[in-house]
Parts: C-alpha cells; sequence; structure tokens
C-alpha cells in the first residue's frame, strides 16, 4: 500500500510457524524485556496491537508462531520512511516486537518498502513477495526470504538477487502496481499470484504464474476486474472455507474508497476462471468486511486451528497534531475469525476466541424489559476497556417504521436517524464511551424498518455525540443485518478500548468499527449504558459484559543465546517468562524506547 491524495493504506502479513524448531547455540533470544508503554495516555489501547510509538499500518502461521509484519515509520507518527515491522506471538494477544524484518537498501526498494504478502514454499520455507518504490519511484514486486529457518522468529531476511521479479510494463502504470497476495499452487504446480492495479480506469487483479517463484509470467487476462471501481489496493483472494470441502466459494476482496468490500464466487483452478456472484458495487448489499473505520486488511490461514483470520488497519480520525502530541498513529483490528454466514451470501466475522483470556470482571443481566425512553447503566467493569454481548429480543412488531424508496444507502439511514431521534422499534442498542451525563456518548444500535412486506434491521454507529473536542470527526457508520426480528434474537457484541470501538450484529454478518476520541469518558470516568429510544418496548434477554485485561508488549533485544536445543514447548515457556517480566514492568509504567 501506498499513500495518496485521498487516502493511507496499511500492510499485513502473518505466518504461523510449527513445531520441532530448536535454539541453536547461535539463536538470539529475547534477554532483555523493555516496556513499550509510553506515558499514560487516554486513547491508546490496551488489548488492540499497537507498534510502541510512531506511524504503522501481514501474518503468518510458522512452526507454532504466529509472525506479523507491518508497514512502519520508525522515525515519526506520519506516513514516510516505511519499513516491514515484525512482531511474534503464540496467541495473537500478547506480542514481542523484533527487528525490522525489511528495510529500504537496495534500488528496487529505496523508496520504501510497501505491502505484501507471505507463503510457505515447499520444504517448509517462508518467503516474503512484497512491493518496493524504486530509484525512479516505480512499484516493483520483490522476493525475500529467511536468513537462518533454524531461527524460530525469523528475524533476519535476505532480499533475493533476482530482484525485482516484477514490473509495471505492457500498458500497467508505474504508480498503480503494487501489494502482491499470498501465493497458491494450481494442479499444474505452478504458482499464482495476484497484484492490484488499476488498467483504463478499471481496478484490476492482475494475474502472474511461476514455476519457481523467481520468474513470473503476466496471464493473457486478469483474475478480476471492474469498470465500477478504480485502483485496488491491497488485494486478498481465497477459499471461504478453512477446510477446503469441495465446490467453496471463493473470496476477492479490494481495497479502495476508503473501505475494504469484497465479492464472492466460483473459481476454476484449472483455467484461472473467477465467475463473481454480484460485481463489486452492483448488489444492493455492496458487500464489506466493517461498514466502519476498517481498511487495507489480510487474511491468513490458521492451519493449527483450521480457521482463517482477518487483521486490518484502522487509521485515525483525530488532528495531525494530535499524532505528532501522541507520538503514534493508526493500530490493528482485533484479528476476527471469517467464514461463511448462516445466509451463504455473505460473511461473518467474529473475534478469535483467545480473547476470552484477557476476559476479568464480568457482570451479567437477564430479562430485563427496556420501555421507551429507557437508559440502564451497567456497572461492575471498567467501561474504557470491556468486551460486551447483548441479546435483544422484539416482542411487538406490529408497528414500524416505513423505509422511504429511495435510501437504500445504510449510512445515510443512520445519519438522518441518529441515536436521538425517537423512532417506532428502535434506536435500541448500547451506548459506550460514555459520561455519566451522556454528554458524551457513542451510540451502537438498531433500527427496525418495514420496506416491501419485510423487515428491515438496520445498525448504526453513532459518533455525533461521542466527544466534546471540536478537532475530531465524528463520523456515522451505518450496515443492514441481514436477520429476520420477528424469529430471531438480535445479537450485538462490542470491543471497547479507549479509542475504538469494534461492533458485530447478527452474529458478525455486519461490522462496524470506530474511532473516538472522548473528552470526558476517559479512563475511570467512563460508563456504559444499554438504552431504547424507541416507543415500543425491547427485552433484553441476556446481557454480559467482562473488564479486559491489557495485552503484553514487549521488546527483544538481539544478542548471543545462552541456550542450545530448546525445544517448542521450552520456548513457549521461556517467552511466557518474559512476557511476565513485562507485566511487572507495564505497572511501573517506564518510558518507552524505540527500536
Amino acid at each position: 500500500m501506498k499513500t495518496s491524495s485521498v487516502s493511507v493504506l496499511g500492510l499485513y502479513f502473518f505466518v504461523l510457524i510449527g513445531n520441532g524448531v530448536e535454539f541453536g547455540a547461535s539463536t538470539p533470544i529475547a534477554t532483555d524485556i523493555i516496556s513499550t508503554v509510553e506515558e499514560v495516555q487516554p486513547y491508546r489501547t490496551a488489548y488492540h496491537f499497537q507498534p510502541p510509538k510512531n506511524w504503522m499500518n501481514g501474518p503468518m502461521y510458522f512452526k507454532g508462531m504466529y509472525h506479523f509484519f507491518y508497514q512502519y515509520n520508525p522515525y515519526g507518527p506520519h506516513w514516510a520512511n516505511i519499513v516491514w515491522a515484525h512482531s511474534v506471538s503464540y496467541d495473537l494477544i500478547d506480542w514481542i516486537h523484533l527487528d525490522h524484518a525489511l528495510n529500504p537498501t537496495h534500488p528496487f526498494d529505496i523508496n520504501g518498502c510497501w505491502s505484501g504478502s507471505t507463503t510457505i514454499l515447499p520444504g517448509e520455507i517462508p518467503a516474503i513477495l512484497y512491493t518496493g518504490s524504486d530509484t525512479e519511484n516505480r512499484e516493483v514486486q520483490n522476493l525475500a526470504v529467511p536468513k537462518n529457518l533454524s531461527d524460530p522468529f525469523l528475524i533476519e531476511w535476505e532480499k533475493s538477487a533476482h530482484n525485482p521479479i516484477m514490473t509495471p510494463v505492457d500498458g500497467i502504470h508505474p504508480n498503480f502496481f503494487r501489494d502482491p497476495t499470498t501465493a497458491w499452487q494450481g494442479p499444474d504446480k505452478r504458482w499464482r499470484v495476484i497484484v492490484g492495479s488499476q488498467i483504463d480506469g478499471h481496478g484490476t487483479a492482475i494475474l502472474y504464474t511461476s514455476e519457481d517463484f523467481i520468474n513470473w509470467t503476466r496471464s493473457e487476462s486478469p483474475l478480476h476486474s471492474s469498470n465500477r471501481t478504480g485502483m485496488w489496493e491491497c488485494p486478498d483472494f481465497y477459499p471461504s472455507s478453512a477446510k477446503g470441502e469441495a465446490g467453496t466459494k471463493y473470496v476477492l476482496k479490494a481495497s479502495f474508497n476508503h473501505q475494504d468490500h469484497y465479492v464472492m464466487g466460483n473459481y476454476d483452478p484449472e483455467t484461472d476462471i473467477y465467475v463473481v456472484e454480484t460485481d463489486f458495487m452492483d448488489s444492493a448489499l455492496q458487500l464489506r468486511y466493517d461498514y466502519g473505520k476498517f481498511f487495507g486488511s489480510k487474511t491468513f490461514l490458521d492451519s493449527e486451528k483450521k480457521r482463517r483470520v482477518l487483521w486490518a488497519w484502522i487509521d485515525e480520525m483525530d488532528s495531525e497534531s494530535d499524532r505528532s502530541v501522541k507520538g503514534w498513529t493508526g493500530l490493528q483490528s482485533f484479528p476476527r475469525t471469517v467464514s461463511i454466514g448462516k445466509s451463504g451470501k455473505q460473511l461473518a466475522q467474529w473475534p478469535i476466541e483467545e480473547i476470552e483470556k484477557l476476559r476479568s470482571e464480568e457482570v451479567n443481566i437477564h430479562d430485563i424489559e427496556l420501555k421507551g425512553g429507557s437508559v440502564l447503566e451497567v456497572v461492575g467493569i471498567t467501561a474504557s476497556q470491556a468486551d460486551v454481548e447483548v441479546s435483544f429480543v422484539l416482542p411487538n412488531l406490529e408497528e414500524v417504521e416505513i423505509i422511504e424508496q429511495n435510501l437504500v444507502d445504510p449510512q445515510l439511514l443512520c445519519s438522518k436517524n441518529q441515536a436521538s431521534v425517537k423512532g417506532l422499534v428502535g434506536p435500541f442498542g448500547l451506548l459506550v464511551l460514555a459520561s455519566k451525563d451522556l454528554t458524551e456518548q457513542t451510540a451502537i444500535f438498531f433500527r427496525i424498518f418495514r420496506s416491501h412486506g419485510k423487515y428491515v434491521v438496520l445498525m448504526c454507529s453513532d459518533q455525533s455525540r461521542s466527544s466534546l473536542r471540536d478537532e475530531v470527526a465524528k463520523t456515522t457508520y451505518g450496515a443492514f443485518v441481514d436477520v429476520d426480528p420477528a424469529s430471531e434474537t438480535i445479537l450485538l457484541r462490542s470491543l471497547i478500548d479507549h479509542s475504538i470501538v469494534e461492533s458485530f450484529g447478527g452474529e458478525g454478518v455486519a461490522c462496524i468499527t470506530a474511532r473516538v476520541y472522548p473528552k470526558l469518558a476517559i479512563d475511570n470516568e467512563t460508563h456504559l449504558y444499554a438504552f431504547n429510544n424507541g416507543t415500543q418496548s425491547v427485552k433484553i434477554s441476556k446481557l454480559s459484559a467482562w473488564s479486559m485485561k491489557k495485552a503484553q508488549f514487549s521488546s527483544y533485544r538481539k544478542e548471543e543465546s545462552l541456550f542450545s536445543n530448546y525445544d517448542e514447548q521450552q520456548s513457549k515457556l521461556l517467552f511466557g517468562n518474559f512476557l511476565l517480566v513485562e507485566e511487572h514492568r507495564l505497572e511501573v509504567k517506564t518510558m518507552g524506547h524505540g527500536r
């Protein structure tokens, strides 16, 4: 990904590493863990991935360890000087920051190491394909592999002598050619990879093939293109099932217009023909991963747990001066599983199960009627750092609002019908990151309409009253939820973490992420409420809320190892001890260190 006049894109890359790696006598280990937490800041998150400081914006599972590579500016909280930073984890929760994996060092990437992906090659060899900005500011594709496969952290990477291995020729604009995907092999054993582009004004996934992963040939036809969009950034292509069943639909994702859009269709690996069910921007659903602040995402296959995991870059909505003062910009969404939803028409996402290890104090509410105009405070948890799940039952749907024929844009509907606008059935939901007097609040809610004889469930994230500060954006987001309120409960889950709220409606078929910057509702002054501003009563069948512990982020200092012949279990035990040391140091809030 790269910056432009309208957006800056992020990079994601994960690898999970399998069993059996030994620590050799020269393997570096983390002998000095340094707190990466700077002074206490009200908007810095506790359990979302962030670098120690500065600008950040993919993943891999390899031999028992998750690797996360991401675009990072070591020198400031703005887009510039982009390197590939590198962190590792055993659980996608607690992380150790390592040395940078890739730095701009050669003519083919001297102006930046941009987005890319990893692929595990035969012989258990991880390979990075990434976009470099060369001496002429052209976007070219490059290859890197680990220097030492016996190093379980894969700290050092070596760039191929054959770089660049793909260049913008034959009608490809030199600035519209980036973000290679994870590669896959067809029945002919040739590798395939797609690169994001724009050709003749059409968003395009250029398809390349190779026998040896070094010499690549452009296919006569792209995997897919669309005249309804512009440049496709950070494309992703994968089967919707992580178990590889026959007849599985394939997902093609592209990042454009500040959103991550996707289509589903049938892919023939023999011919490389991909036929989509509905094209980008054609469907009334206009399928997106997330209808809020969510961009440049990347999935990876977690082969250990047979699941596909999704991460995305979440940019800021505050001012440039704010970013300079706090010293950092951007974070990652909490990792989500992604799979086909019940209807088979769209994807469903849900926070990975490992999040439960961060839960601490718990509050449960059962069978509470919320009458019209009522507000119920949820007490007993840390409201600024929480995980909330609530299920609503609608006892009366005889009178609902009729949706106007021309209002098919959910964001526009939510903007016209904010939480303060009383309706018939709804708005009802949660008020998060709220002040005691509710002068500050972020409302996550549902509203029920009827259109063409069917119920329509609208989900909104309303930031219009999220802060008394004038210099921050207060956008309202919206999505339709594919659920029948007459026969099903309406589920809402929200992850609240100081300046980010990730919400999942209807078991994750509609997701909305928001960045908020309260002035009053900070830390212990934050409150959580359930509310109903409709005239009809709604019932909370169950509400569960948990305070969330901090994830642990540590820095790694490369020194000569004093250990040898450690197996994975010993490695994990050692890793765990590092995290305990880091947890202790977090309590004293030592100043952070750059890498």
